[in-house]
């Protein structure tokens, strides 16, 4: 199982698009500070302000949500997921596009996370 770590201004926010919108169950929340989310093998974490993960940095650097570094979605049907997505005012960063094995496409999640929506050819 993979484990990854996204930060969140609202947690409890961060948790209902990720169960509501991609299929992930909820393991375990621990109120604002962090949550545990799961779907088939990924292991998500959602650090909130109070998490110990948001501390800052020696050199005073504030972890926090976004970048490009991403965490891949795997889906039979793009374009049904891209539009489940779209009725929930989901925001992309770009349009599909094609490449060696599939087709992909970026979006954020409530806390402007990257997540990269794929399709295999």
């Amino acid at each position: 199982m993979a484990t990854i770590r996204y930060f969140a201004e609202d947690v409890t926010r961060a948790v209902e698009f990720y169960v509501g919108q991609l299929g992930f169950q909820l393991v375990q929340q621990f109120g604002p500070a962090m949550a545990i989310l799961q779907r088939d093998d990924l292991e998500l974490w959602i650090a909130g302000p109070p998490a110990s993960a948001s501390r800052p940095m020696p050199d005073g650097a504030q972890p926090g949500p976004g970048g490009w570094n991403r965490l891949v979605i795997r889906t039979d049907d793009l374009d049904a997921l891209i539009e489940k997505l779209r009725t929930a005012f989901a925001s992309f960063r770009n349009d599909v596009v094609s490449g060696p094995g599939g087709r992909q496409i970026l979006m954020e999640d409530t806390e402007g996370n990257p997540i990269e929506l794929f399709e295999a050819e």
